[in-house]
């Protein structure tokens, strides 16, 4: 079981969010979040009651925010706000992503500066517990005054309208899950209709969900990398440390030194160190593997310290402050959370081309050092791995056109209100889908490097290789006559995905 996670009282953890968002930890308000909680809504309710309108308490919002309210009918702006706001359209969003986005609006809302009531936040904190999820459509962010329709599908269901899944999967009504699990519908008093829906916390959620598995695909890279400088009779000197040092970025370091571990005591390796070899240099795709690798590393740390800024942070509009003021700003612009997105695409594009490029290495009978043909048992009858490469080539199309940046896009909208918006969901939604790809093409170069290996005997590869190379005939046979090839890269995937393939090497590296 995973521990509970605290909200309210410190910041919230990346590893607090993949817990909540993929290990379905419970979550619970601190005191000083509840403490925090009441004084904010005191500051409210005193400004719901004076004659000055105050944005969001007692006005109308965006480019409606000129009318004033009467108090008779604010609990129907609030319900209003919400229906009207649930607009999205398309498939469902992932239910890690949405149980990361009520964990941050939570996480927000108990720093006391958004002014709802604590029933609300502990409402809220009981839709997760439950394992109650909204159903949040894909499409409808642009990214700018937070998440608007995304938070609003799960604001509508903390009224107990629209759809949400259940702790079995299913779909059914909002109302009736709620009344299966004990939680009553809230009814929205003022101000909470724009502290629940606008936050950047479908876009955070995300780029911290993003940010895992990219430091874990990373780790992978580093890995399938090594298979394949030995499958292609490489060498690991351009990885010693002395060279790598006198371009000292933090990045390359690390994945040289990884390399380098990986490759310890590769028979294969030590096989053409003599002075018979008469190989100068290898290709970029082998040589340059530090430098690929670890740019995509320092990349991903400057995202991590984005999403850590950000996990301090209150976004709402307006925000209440400790002196009692309520006071529109700009902090739910996406374009911080943006930027760090689309930047991570880059990388992810360019470790699948690298991938991809010594992967076709090894299938070219030109360039693989004395492999057979695409890798196959008897090329001309057998194919090997010759379209599995397609397979990475056609994804790898893919993640350059998923590298295109969508912050560089702004459109208006809420009649010019909102006349410059970040798009930051859109960067989101496609560094998963380049994360997956990014998945497929490690998953084709391990496959393809661990069948060279087998084909390199009786030479063995390095303990750490080997593992790796272990590991997948568990799921994988090894060389032979042409398979179905398909449910091999699905294995490797798995392989891949869950964190298999890294715990085998695991202890192989820690003894370098």
């Amino acid at each position: 079981m995973n521990a509970t996670v605290v909200v309210g009282g410190r910041p919230l953890t990346p590893d607090d969010v993949v817990a909540v968002a993929r290990g379905g930890a419970p979550v619970r308000l601190a005191e000083e979040a509840e403490r925090a909680l009441a004084t904010a809504r005191a500051h409210v309710e005193a400004l719901a009651g004076a004659e000055r309108p105050t944005y969001g308490v007692s006005t109308g919002f965006g480019a409606l925010a000129v009318r004033h309210i009467p108090t008779d009918r604010r609990a129907e702006l609030q319900r209003s706000l919400i229906r009207s706001h649930a607009a999205g359209a398309g498939p469902a969003v992932e239910t890690e992503v949405v149980r990361a986005l009520m964990l941050l609006r939570l996480r927000t809302l108990a720093t006391g500066h958004t002014g709802v009531r604590p029933e609300t936040a502990s409402a809220l904190a009981g839709l997760l517990n439950a394992g109650i999820t909204p159903v949040v459509p894909e499409h409808g962010s642009l990214g700018c005054s937070g998440d608007l329709a995304p938070l609003a599908a799960v604001a509508l269901a903390l009224m107990g309208e629209g759809e949400v899944v259940d702790t079995a999967g299913t779909r059914r009504p909002a109302a009736e899950a709620l009344r299966a699990a004990g939680l009553a519908p809230l009814t929205l008093a003022e101000k909470e209709g724009l502290a629940l829906t606008n936050g950047t916390d479908g876009m955070l959620g995300m780029l911290l969900l993003a940010a895992a598995d990219l430091r874990r695909l990373l780790d992978v890279a580093d890995l399938t990398a090594a298979m394949s400088v030995e499958a292609l009779l490489g060498t690991d000197r351009a990885f010693a440390a002395d060279l790598q040092g006198l371009r000292p970025h933090p990045g390359q370091a690390r994945s040289a030194a990884r390399l380098r571990a990986a490759l310890a005591g590769s028979a294969i390796v030590a096989s053409h160190r003599g002075p018979d070899c008469t190989r100068v240099q290898d290709a970029y795709s082998l040589r340059c593997a530090p430098q690929v690798h670890g740019a995509a590393r320092d990349t991903l740390a400057h995202a991590e310290l984005v999403a850590e800024r950000e996990l301090a942070a209150a976004v709402d509009n307006p925000v209440v402050l400790p002196d009692g003021r309520v006071e529109s700003n700009g902090n739910f612009h996406g374009a911080p959370v943006g930027y760090a997105l689309d930047f991570l695409a880059i990388p992810v594009a360019d470790l699948a081309s690298i991938a991809e490029r010594r992967t076709d290495r090894m299938l070219d009978i030109a360039r693989s050092h004395g492999l057979p043909a695409f890798l196959a048992a008897d090329p001309g009858v057998d194919s090997g791995h010759m379209i599995a490469q397609y397979t990475q080539a056609a994804v790898v199309s893919e993640l350059k056109r998923l590298a295109v940046p969508a912050s560089v896009d702004s459109i208006p909208s809420s009649a010019m209100q909102e006349d410059h918006v970040s798009m930051g969901w859109g960067a989101a939604r496609k560094l998963r889908r380049a994360l997956s790809g990014l998945t497929t093409v490690l998953a084709v170069e391990y496959l393809t490097a661990a069948r060279a290996l087998d084909l390199r005997a009786p030479l063995e590869p390095a303990p750490a290789t080997a593992a790796a190379r272990d590991l997948l005939r568990t799921r994988v046979p090894g060389p032979g006559p042409d398979r179905h090839l398909a449910p091999e890269i699905a294995a490797a995937e798995d392989l891949i995905r869950t964190g298999a393939v890294l715990d085998a090497i695991a202890t192989h590296l820690e003894e370098q």
